[in-house]
């Protein structure tokens, strides 16, 4: 970055050393992955100079000649894809996404259904922190205490009394295959939208390794990085009955223009997804997460519902006797990175919750496999069964970079 280094070094040199970062360790965050050369290249384009209020051939600037074109092909690609009929491609992010839900369909003081947050779900559906919980009625369902499932019955106990106007399906932290079909049941008997929120798994379920909510749901909205390996950016798709009111809802409902620069690397993004060689990685990174649970539950590990169907796996360290935070923050000095997390009816508090969640999307961009997972899983007994020691810590992060050496990193400069 030779400008970026004349013009100010500090940036540039933070930037080097967050690069030198994502190289060297092991990331096990869930929610993040490496994007391809051709993504960066698209995000960092002239496109950011750009300002295009309104949709494709409906602007209401001039010299949207171009602009037109990219928006179009993303949109096209989307659909393609995902096999929706209508789909939006300018929502920032994953939450604006799911606020033009509620824009669209439920007005103020209405009750919404989601998963509680303890439990696995996200802050914007319905959390009481979320202006999701504050603005709208919020009903929050659960998992059972002795399967850590959603309880369907639950769902529909639930759906019956309140009538909610949106029912959400999806998570940031469910380690198992989500019933798309029952929660439409459950919507149609009540009269409510039914939404599933596939942020976390849309790379899975672009590449065939988790199945699809498109025939169930009346919408669906996702980010475009996670396991899709896209640009920050969030993505609506939906039947063509509520096409209009999704796109007032996105525009001129909650946002201005759309981010053109983040909408050409979507489309690069989503054509990447469609070649065969993605469905390869999505099916590599659900085997992934299997074999390090696996290897976890050899251990003697606890895992919440017993293991994991998708890219993500939550860690109980309650028998350990190692808080989440100490455990991540060990671990982080140690080359593997991982967040701390609830589980569900967790007894500690959130910010210093009993568990780890552990995801396998971006060491599978690397290009590990199952007997890696089986080396990681030995680093991560070996640092939680002493998180204190300095010397155990540095033995197993000379260990990881000597790994990560032998795996480039995707889309980093080499």
């Amino acid at each position: 970055m030779p400008t970026l280094s004349e013009t100010d070094p500090q940036i540039a040199d933070l930037i080097e050393q967050e690069e030198a970062r994502q190289a060297e360790k092991i990331r096990l965050i869930a929610s993040e992955n490496y994007v391809s050369h051709a993504v960066r290249e698209a995000t960092g384009s002239v496109l950011t100079n750009k300002y295009s209020e309104g949709y494709p051939r409906k602007r209401y600037y001039e010299g949207q000649q171009i602009i037109d074109q990219v928006e179009e092909l993303a949109i096209a690609r989307a659909k393609a894809l995902f096999g929706a009929d209508h789909a939006n491609v300018q929502p920032y992010s994953g939450s604006p996404a799911n606020l033009a839900v509620y824009l669209a369909f439920a007005k103020p003081g209405e009750p919404i259904m989601g998963m509680g947050l303890p439990h696995g779900g996200h802050l914007t559906h319905g959390h009481g922190v979320s202006i999701t919980g504050t603005f709208w009625k919020s009903v929050q369902y659960s998992v059972r205490r002795d399967t850590h499932l959603i309880d369907y019955d639950e769902v529909r106990s639930l759906a019956r009394e309140h009538r909610p106007r949106i029912i959400w399906a999806g998570a940031t932290a469910y380690p198992r295959i989500i019933d798309f079909a029952a929660f439409a049941e459950i919507a149609r008997e009540v009269g409510a939208v039914f939404c599933a929120d596939i942020a976390h798994i849309a790379g899975l379920i672009a590449g065939g390794a988790h199945p699809s909510p498109i025939p169930h749901a009346d919408v669906v909205t996702t980010t475009t990085h996670k396991t899709l390996r896209g640009p920050r950016g969030g993505m609506i798709l939906c039947r063509e009955a509520h096409a209009k009111a999704i796109d007032r809802a996105v525009f001129p409902g909650l946002q201005g223009g759309p981010h053109d620069h983040t909408t050409a690397a979507i489309a690069v993004a989503l054509a990447e997804a469609a070649r065969p060689e993605f469905k390869v990685y999505a099916q590599q990174i659900v085997k992934n997460a299997r074999a390090l649970a696996e290897a976890l539950v050899a251990k003697g590990y606890r895992l919440v519902s017993g293991g994991t169907d998708n890219h993500l796996l939550l860690v109980d360290l309650t028998q350990q006797g190692v808080p989440g935070r100490a455990a991540s923050q060990a671990l982080d000095r140690a080359g593997i990175v991982c967040n701390c997390n609830s589980v569900p009816y967790d007894p500690r508090k959130p910010f210093d919750p009993s568990g780890i969640r552990l995801g396998t999307p971006a060491v599978t961009s690397r290009g590990l496999t199952e007997p890696h997972m089986a080396k990681i899983a030995d680093w991560i007994d070996r640092v939680i069964r002493a998180p204190a020691d300095a010397e155990v810590g540095s033995r197993v992060l000379s260990e990881v970079r000597e790994l990560t050496r032998s795996f480039p990193a995707p889309g980093l400069p080499s």
